[in-house]
């Protein structure tokens, strides 16, 4: 059944030019550390966040946390996962757009799944996402929300821009009354939470969303979520790009046409594309390649400084080496398992960990102690694109000049805001980072290494590119400063 015309979208605010944009993740239905801990993860990672570059994942949290910081969210990149919580909402009551660049299990751009506790009565009872009105790629799963009243009876072909996405809506909780302004549809009981139509209840002249049923009331092309009217500055959210305001199908391009002269010109106004946006400069952690920001440079590119920005530029002969690093399931430390792997390795693609699993060995793995000899294979690591985290090192090494060729560590993945921790080694006596010129983004944390020396004397705030950073030593803040990009 098509929804009542007059439930359209109106009296909302449109969107800001400048975003706060925030780096996604992509754990699954994994979970790290105590409840505390994940729930501090979260928020640290999402608390004034208007756009999330990935995905959106809330998972395995058993208490009714506050997560109001999530309000100011308007746009996902990637899937949005919530599942196996215990919370009652979710407050993303701002969230107009996702995009699904990324899909949970390849298929859905939102997943909610077995959202209440095996005893008791608590869990999901609304989703409350009452300003969605678009889901560009991927479908929609939502199942097994023992208590979930709302969500999963909204009209979700009036969202999901694909007729052929999958929508699997199952085993939840009995449909909620609506307010009767809204019709049949409505993410609660209340006036203020009908859906909002924008697709489904437009006139046949509209070809993407509308903003009534009128055929003058038609969207811009290059609206996203719909819009307040017909021209690309009117747009809620934007289908390809954003620049400055308006949805444009590309950002304005590096070269441009000269129909006078006949040849391409350099174009003053180019812009690059970072995620959904256009702007005039990538961030400092990523690297250009043409017209993009991207985190990484395609296999036959290597990346260089030009000007002070990283640039992928075309390999003359063989690339450098680029390596995996650690952090992921399969491969979590530095171990006597994997260093070969690090051999002759100019670049590590993520992060480097050292922790007590990988130097002691790990009888659990049937993985041996690391011979602190070949620790010597990092002589050759000039960057390091994520973190370096050293929580535990051979008793033999009394400093960390197996690095002493590191010049950069970018942190374009960062750890509880930190791209360079050195913790609880007490055999340490120096640093030994005598290469080491920038820190791109990201602080740095130096705690409960009883020996350690000269790590005072470094002038740290000359390697900060970023625009916020913070000095940790001995598990105290010791500077607080801002730093021009």
């Amino acid at each position: 059944t098509i929804p009542r015309k007059d439930c359209l979208l109106e009296n909302v605010s449109s969107s800001p030019l400048v975003s706060e944009v925030c780096p996604g993740t992509q754990n699954g239905l994994s979970s790290t550390g105590s409840q505390q801990n994940q729930y501090n993860l979260i928020k640290e990672r999402y608390e004034g966040c208007e756009i999330v570059m990935g995905n959106l994942e809330i998972t395995q949290i058993e208490s009714n946390w506050d997560f109001s910081f999530l309000k100011t969210i308007r746009e996902v990149t990637g899937y949005i996962l919530i599942a196996m919580n215990h919370f009652q909402e979710i407050p993303l009551g701002q969230l107009r757009v996702i995009r699904g660049n990324s899909l949970y299990e390849k298929r859905f751009a939102l997943s909610v799944f077995f959202n209440y506790p095996k005893d008791g009565s608590s869990g999901l009872r609304q989703l409350g996402l009452v300003n969605l009105t678009e889901i560009l790629e991927g479908g929609v799963q939502i199942i097994n929300n023992k208590y979930l009243s709302y969500g999963p009876w909204i009209f979700w072909r009036d969202i999901v821009q694909d007729s052929t996405a999958p929508i699997e809506i199952q085993y939840n909780g009995e449909k909620g009354s609506c307010h009767k302004s809204c019709g049949n549809y409505c993410w609660g009981p209340n006036e203020h939470q009908c859906q909002i139509l924008t697709k489904m209840v437009c006139a046949p002249q509209c070809n993407g969303r509308c903003f009534g049923t009128s055929p003058r009331d038609c969207c811009h092309i290059e609206c996203a979520a719909g819009c307040r009217g017909p021209l690309d500055l009117d747009c809620y959210a934007c289908r390809h790009f954003n620049d400055s305001g308006a949805c444009v199908s590309q950002c304005p391009q590096s070269l441009i046409y000269n129909k006078q002269k006949f040849q391409m010109e350099t174009n003053p106004n180019a812009k690059y594309q970072y995620g959904s946006i256009c702007v005039s400069q990538c961030p400092t952690h990523f690297v250009v390649d043409g017209s993009s920001c991207v985190r990484v440079c395609p296999p036959d590119k290597m990346e260089v400084d030009r000007d002070g920005q990283k640039q992928c530029e075309p390999c003359s002969g063989f690339c450098p080496k680029v390596c995996e690093g650690t952090g992921a399931e399969h491969r979590q430390t530095v171990d006597s398992s994997n260093i070969d792997s690090f051999i002759n390795c100019t670049k590590i693609q993520g992060s480097l960990h050292f922790l007590v699993t990988g130097i002691l060995g790990d009888d659990f793995k049937n993985i041996p102690p690391l011979d602190a000899k070949k620790l010597e294979v990092f002589h050759s690591v000039r960057e390091i694109t994520d973190i370096l985290n050293i929580q535990s090192w051979p008793e033999e090494l009394k400093d960390l000049s197996v690095f002493s060729s590191l010049t950069t560590i970018q942190g374009r993945s960062l750890h509880k805001r930190f791209s360079l921790m050195v913790m609880r080694i007490p055999t340490l006596t120096s640093l030994g980072l005598r290469s080491l010129r920038e820190i791109s983004d990201g602080s740095v944390y130096i705690s409960q290494n009883a020996n350690l020396c000269y790590h005072h004397t470094v002038d740290w705030t000359q390697l900060f590119r970023g625009h916020r950073v913070r000095i940790s030593f001995a598990g105290f803040y010791s500077s607080l400063f801002k730093t021009n990009s």
